[in-house]
């Protein structure tokens, strides 16, 4: 069955649904009343959101943990944990003063001593931590409340970097768990969030569960995004993981949940016939739908066979296949920086959308059939059908496709092997990140050339590593947005990434919710029932 006949069979699903789908522990009338239940994008497989960049992991860290600085709503830093900074000898020392009152869900007072530890496992696993780390010659802790970060020179975007928002988020936790090393995940979840996480009733692939924690302590200013006093009104939040639409469909139409993070394009006009149910856009940047090559291994050790692969994608048929036919919630963004940045330039002649040329560029590059291998999820709407479309183009110019699909959660741990084919490695994954993630040179994983130290994919570009220097040390606005273009443009040249368009989302939950806010994560706070 194909993929709108299998939808067109979940609506009639949705549309005669009555009987209860969800099993769940019963709950009184004023508990549940105080309970949130919540659909997320995909299964919770990793529990570390410094370990992974998948973005559901970030979602659950933003329930747990808090962060010493968060962006508001302009994108700029604000005091979140921090309750205030200095900068010192002509910005070569900064220090930082704790707010008071900060608990872990232990019990165990916030000391200096866990930002620190914390905010040094973060920057071995961050693009923009990198950038700090290089930059810092000593963290030092004062007493409990107040630690120094002794600098070798100046670095203007310390806050930016605390302050980073939705993807390898900067939180703190305990020096215990943050004394870890930052390639092997955590899974004990203590955090002093407002949020937490309840483990005996954790169920990869099908339950995670938060509790109010009365201990956290909110700031006074109105929230926005990441920043501001958040408020936990809900005493409980439940997660159910539901990978098939249909059932997550009908379970928020009969009530059962009540807030699906996004819904399958094609099911949203059953949606919007039920009274009781309200879509909105919450994330108002979007998204990018990204492919991501592994450069370590044939065939994509040649970038002649990544040029090609880069010709050869049509983004209107990404985006029809994974958004629907609705063009007014996605667009084609043929730049490694998404539109409503900064630096975003369209480069048409990079990505001319050809297969014709792409087929021409294969036979150039003297391509002899070499095996590549997508690994590509059935359980994630907005990600499978890219990596379907990948697989039918690639084959069509001539190329030979193997694609492995399985769970998401299978993709996150393969996409991890620098092996080859032959021995469980992966020459294609598909994903999609934050525009905000993606809007700077500091931020993106996308355009710098790390090589094995870098983002899954591994590109190396020493010529990329030095023109985010450049940026970083640039004089004024003006040549900062010259370094970011020819940056970005290199990184599309020789394919660090492949931009798949851009896309929003319309979120969906139940009428009787209120106060959500803005931002690219669901977050949970401010949330409330009338």
């Amino acid at each position: 069955m194909d993929r709108r006949s299998l939808l067109r069979s979940g609506a009639a699903l949705v549309a005669g649904a009555s009987a209860p789908l969800l099993a769940s522990p019963a709950l009184g009338q004023d508990m549940r009343a105080a309970t949130l239940r919540f659909v997320p994008q995909a299964n919770l497989t990793s529990l570390d959101p410094v370990w992974t960049t998948a973005t559901v992991t970030s979602n659950h860290g933003y329930y747990v943990f808090d962060t010493l600085y968060a962006v508001d709503a302009a994108n700029r830093p604000r005091p979140q944990m921090a309750e205030g900074h200095e900068v010192l000898d002509d910005g070569r020392r900064w220090r930082f003063r704790l707010r008071d009152g900060l608990r872990f869900h232990d019990g165990e007072p916030v000391r200096a001593a866990d930002c620190i530890a914390s905010i040094k496992r973060w920057c071995v696993r961050d693009p923009f931590g990198q950038l700090l780390a290089r930059a810092v010659a000593e963290w030092r802790a004062v007493d409990d409340r107040s630690f120094e970060a002794r600098l070798n020179r100046p670095f203007p975007l310390m806050l930016d970097a605390l302050a980073k928002p939705d993807a390898s988020v900067c939180f703190i936790m305990p020096e215990r768990l943050a004394n870890t090393e930052a390639t092997r995940a955590i899974t004990e979840m203590i955090g002093s969030g407002p949020y937490r996480f309840v483990a005996g009733e954790y169920n990869s692939g099908s339950r995670v569960v938060y509790e109010k924690f009365d201990g956290y302590v909110p700031r006074q200013e109105p929230p926005e995004r990441a920043s501001g006093g958040k408020i936990a009104r809900m005493r409980r939040i439940e997660w159910s993981v539901i990978p098939d639409a249909s059932t997550a469909a009908a379970a928020l139409t009969n009530g059962e949940i009540d807030w699906w993070e996004r819904p399958l394009s094609d099911l949203r006009p059953v949606l919007t016939r039920n009274r009781e149910i309200r879509q909105e856009i919450l994330d108002v940047e979007g998204r990018l739908a990204l492919m991501r090559l592994n450069c370590l291994q044939p065939p994509f050790d040649d970038v002649r066979l990544r040029r090609a692969v880069r010709l050869s994608v049509i983004q209107d048929s990404y985006m029809r296949a994974a958004q629907g036919d609705d063009t007014s919630l996605w667009s084609e963004t043929r730049s490694l920086y998404p539109r409503r940045t900064p630096y975003y330039r369209d480069n048409p002649d990079l990505m001319p959308g050809s297969l014709d040329a792409a087929r021409a560029a294969l036979k150039e590059a003297g391509y002899s059939n070499g095996k590549l291998v997508i690994i590509n999820p059935t359980d994630f709407p907005d990600i499978g059908p890219l990596g379907q479309v990948t697989n039918d183009a690639l084959r069509r110019i001539g190329m030979n496709v193997q694609l492995d699909e399985s769970d998401w959660g299978t993709v996150i741990q393969r996409r991890n092997s620098r092996e080859p084919v032959e021995r469980g490695g992966w020459s294609i994954f598909h994903t999609t990140g934050s525009s905000n993630t993606y809007g700077s040179p500091a931020m993106s994983p996308l355009i710098r050339g790390q090589g094995e130290a870098g983002w899954f994919g591994w590109w190396k570009s020493d010529r990329a590593e030095a023109l985010t220097a450049e940026w970083m040390d640039a004089p004024d606005d003006a040549a900062r947005a010259r370094t970011a273009e020819a940056l970005g443009r290199l990184a599309l040249d020789e394919v660090a990434t492949i931009p798949l368009g851009q896309f929003t989302i319309r979120t969906a939950f139940r009428r009787n919710l209120t106060d959500f806010l803005e931002g690219s994560t669901p977050y949970p706070w401010n949330i409330r029932r009338v």
